[in-house]
């Protein structure tokens, strides 16, 4: 990878909760470094009211944060992006757009905070506990050395990662 900055993609289907949240995780993480980017097969059209909610008592940047389709990612104007994460299991399963550049990619599929039913402390709970795992996964992501590792071991690395997290929970 040459010196800019490497662009990563986080998919979900309704692009309003997992996947703004890893946006905003690794945005912040890997500042300097990464730039993150989010989108959805579905579009939900609004980022989830307890993603917000979460994000900004987090002290996270929320600015320009909103639900969009990845076909704004695979379009000619968009930037070349070098990993792409399905962070949910719909997402995962459907039929991608080619990426431009042949991304590295990888899925850390995660329960959708967003269809917990029950109290508010559950559901907020659920998003904190999303939040949690996303860090947790994105911290192990920034200390690898991205640059160095050819695409296989960092495929091998990245679902290492995400199996470690379904192994753990």
């Amino acid at each position: 990878m040459s010196d800019r900055k490497i662009n990563v993609l986080f998919l979900c289907t309704g692009n309003s909760a997992r996947s703004i949240l890893a946006e905003c995780v690794l945005n912040r993480l890997g500042e300097g470094r990464f730039v993150a980017y989010s989108a959805g097969s579905w579009p939900a059209g609004a980022v989830n009211p307890h993603a917000l909610e979460l994000l900004r008592a987090e002290n996270y940047d929320l600015s320009g944060l909103r639900s969009k389709s990845w076909d704004e990612f695979s379009g000619q104007n968009a930037p070349e992006i070098d990993f792409v994460f399905t962070v949910c299991d719909n997402a995962a399963g459907e039929t991608c757009p080619l990426w431009p550049g042949q991304p590295v990619t990888a899925h850390w599929g995660l329960p959708d905070p967003a269809a917990v039913t029950g109290s508010e402390a559950e559901t907020r709970l659920a998003f904190a506990d999303t939040l949690d795992e996303l860090t947790r996964r994105i911290g192990k992501f920034c200390d690898l050395p991205v640059e160095t590792l050819d695409t296989e071991a960092l495929r091998k690395r990245l679902d290492d990662i995400g199996r470690q997290a379904e192994s753990d929970a």
